[in-house]
């Protein structure tokens, strides 16, 4: 058996799999709150006691964090991560790695169907670079290398690069979250937690006033989701500019990683954030910024722009990843 994991801000979700002739075969999974748990390896276990496991011979976990010599400090959760400490804790296993999760995310690329893919802008079909920027709890990046037939899946840390404003509005919010923040990364502005940055910026400054019935849902509910629905249904003002805010910066990041993997063969946009607002991605503010990049504007309508509509991406990853070592 393989034990796959993604372990994000928000939830950690593991599984079994048996290694199959092509891609690894679902035997037995579970979702958990990652904050309910005082580290993964906790989580580990409850998983392993839960259910028949067999034999383990091998795992990988992607964690959402910069992995360092095998250990990862989470950004957005109390907890260390260390390799040796997760292999100790899974019995019989003597092959384990630990992936940053966007990592895993593009090793999962590859697993996905057609039907999981939807497209933004179709561009060039061609071979090259690929880029994966995912928002999510946080924000990740990825960037996948191409080089004859061999690929090669790079771990970045750019969702914590430094929030570039373009225009005054941007700038005025780069200026307010620096008030709250000091440095004010991409994923202040790109992530759950980002939009509601956002809305709160447009609420505070006077740029939109806030309805009494959305601060009770907002109150009651999961911030960042009523903030993403109600703007994209239209029923509230100040949602729809919060969210027309974080679809255009998301735009031109998305650029920007493309430009800098030179990602000719496509971006690939993950996460749990990208779905759910898939009407407003497709409304066009998104690839006008993406495309904005002056004199290489003409180069960026030439780059497929895709959305992962899966979202296990990250798990069939790690376990592709497991099932090689």
């Amino acid at each position: 058996m393989i034990l796959a994991g993604d372990a994000g801000g928000t939830k950690t979700l593991l599984a079994l799999f048996e290694p199959g002739d092509g891609a690894p075969v679902l035997m037995r999974e579970a979702t958990v709150p990652s904050r309910e748990f005082d580290s993964l390896e906790a989580i580990v276990e409850r998983f392993l006691a839960a259910g028949p496991r067999g034999d383990i011979t091998a795992a990988c976990v992607g964690i959402a964090g910069a992995v360092v010599d095998g250990r990862s400090v989470t950004p957005n959760l109390p907890w260390v991560v260390d390799e040796g400490r997760l292999a100790a804790t899974i019995p019989a296993a003597p092959r384990v790695r630990l992936l940053n999760d966007l990592e895993a995310t593009a090793h999962g690329i590859w697993a996905l169907g057609e039907d999981e893919l939807v497209s933004l802008q179709w561009g060039a079909l061609r071979r090259g670079n690929l880029a994966v920027i995912a928002a999510g709890t946080g924000l990740g990046e990825a960037i996948v290398v191409i080089d004859g037939g061999r690929r090669t899946v790079i771990a970045t840390e750019g969702g914590h690069a430094d929030f570039g404003p373009r225009g005054e509005l941007e700038e005025d919010l780069l200026r307010h979250l620096r008030k709250e923040f000091g440095r004010v990364s991409c994923e202040r502005v790109l992530s759950g937690p980002g939009l509601m940055n956002v809305y709160r910026f447009l609420r505070d400054t006077g740029v939109a006033r806030e309805s009494p019935h959305t601060a009770e849902l907002i109150a009651a509910g999961d911030p960042a989701a009523v903030v993403s629905e109600l703007g994209m249904d239209g029923a509230d003002r100040l949602c729809a500019m919060a969210l027309g805010v974080f679809v255009s910066v998301y735009g031109a990041e998305a650029g920007n990683l493309a430009l800098k993997a030179l990602a000719l063969g496509g971006v690939i946009v993950a996460g749990g954030i990208a779905p759910r607002m898939l009407p407003a991605l497709r409304a066009g503010s998104f690839v006008a910024a993406f495309r904005d990049k002056g004199r290489l504007s003409s180069l960026m309508e030439t780059i497929p722009v895709l959305v992962v509509l899966n979202p296990k991406t990250a798990l069939l990853g790690a376990a592709r990843v497991a099932a090689s070592l």
